[in-house]
């Protein structure tokens, strides 16, 4: 290394006010380009020695995309390395149970990850979800699992975040081992696990709930599931009235006997294991108590009592269940 090469390799970096910066680099930057970044973040010396020292010592192939932080005030060759060490920031994603497609997608575009559209048109694009082993569906309602992800800045896309979710949802589906009773297909396992989630949000209800569903399943009845309703609602405001239960569709489960057409939202793990497992009980009812909580019943006249108990001021709604 010449002497004019070595003082530039080993000379104090650029002054700082910041002990640290964080900086992006985009796939496929080359060299010259990043040294531009990073000049422009103050951590180092816009220079050309700085692309030739890092061919010289073997680092270009191993400098990574992503956001990092970076220390300031650094020679060229302690940054170099520093910077081939470095790991990407992660940003904590979390998508709540019981959301829609579209829900998650705007979640991810107000993070700046995908557009929200591309993301609603690719969770149903049949060759999309062909290539990524959900073909038979028409979409990922339902199996785009709610987590909280670890993001880096190199993961970009609608792409990306779907398969990232489907694969999560994959992973825990084989660890619950599922094996329901009867023939339940996964996808209907899924559906009622869909309904389980917005049906409770209190854990200790779910597999009586699932149990409840399951019951009227065997015996005939309609699930009559307010939830299901709403989901058929193109303009619904948030006021579930008569009309809606009684105007038909594939998912209004007042009008249609067994499950509805598809999953009403993504379910957690604790929904999955509900459907799968539902508590053996007699109950066939059930109704808030405007709470958070359930009243179960096993007859339509215990049922009626307490819809008349907590929902008397709620002319237009007959109770859940």
């Amino acid at each position: 290394m010449s002497g004019w090469f070595a003082v530039y390799a080993l000379s104090p970096g650029p002054p700082a006010s910041e002990a640290s910066a964080v900086v992006t680099i985009a796939r496929g930057t080359p060299l010259r380009e990043m040294s531009k970044v990073l000049a422009g973040a103050g951590l180092v010396e816009e220079d050309i020695r700085f692309a030739v020292l890092a061919r010289l010592l073997g680092y270009s192939g191993r400098i990574r995309a992503g956001e990092f932080e970076l220390a300031t005030g650094m020679t060229p060759l302690q940054f170099l390395r520093q910077l081939v060490a470095a790991r990407p920031i992660q940003h904590a994603v979390t998508i709540p149970e019981g959301l829609r497609l579209d829900e998650i997608g705007r979640i991810f575009a107000q993070g700046g990850w995908c557009d929200a559209e591309q993301f609603r048109q690719l969770t149903h694009d049949k060759a999309f979800l062909a290539a990524i082993g959900f073909g038979e569906l028409d979409s990922l309602e339902g199996y785009l699992f709610p987590d909280t992800y670890y993001l880096t800045r190199d993961v970009q896309g609608a792409e990306e975040l779907i398969t990232m979710m489907t694969r999560r949802f994959r992973e825990v589906w084989t660890q619950l081992s599922p094996s329901p009773a009867g023939n339940a297909s996964r996808h209907d396992v899924v559906i009622l696990a869909s309904i389980v989630e917005k049906e409770t949000g209190r854990g200790e209800e779910r597999a009586v709930i699932a149990g409840v569903f399951a019951n009227r399943l065997k015996r005939g009845m309609r699930l009559q599931s307010d939830p299901t309703v709403i989901y058929g609602i193109d303009d619904y405001t948030g006021n579930i009235t008569r009309k809606h239960l009684q105007t038909p569709s594939r998912y209004n489960t007042y009008t249609l006997a067994g499950l509805p057409a598809g999953p009403i939202s993504n379910p957690g793990r604790s929904a999955l294991e509900a459907a799968l497992h539902p508590a053996a009980t007699d109950y066939l009812y059930f109704v808030g108590r405007n709470d958070g909580t359930h009243q179960f019943s096993r007859t339509l006249e215990e049922h009626s009592r307490a819809v008349l108990k907590y929902q008397r001021k709620k002319p237009e709604k007959n109770g859940k269940g």
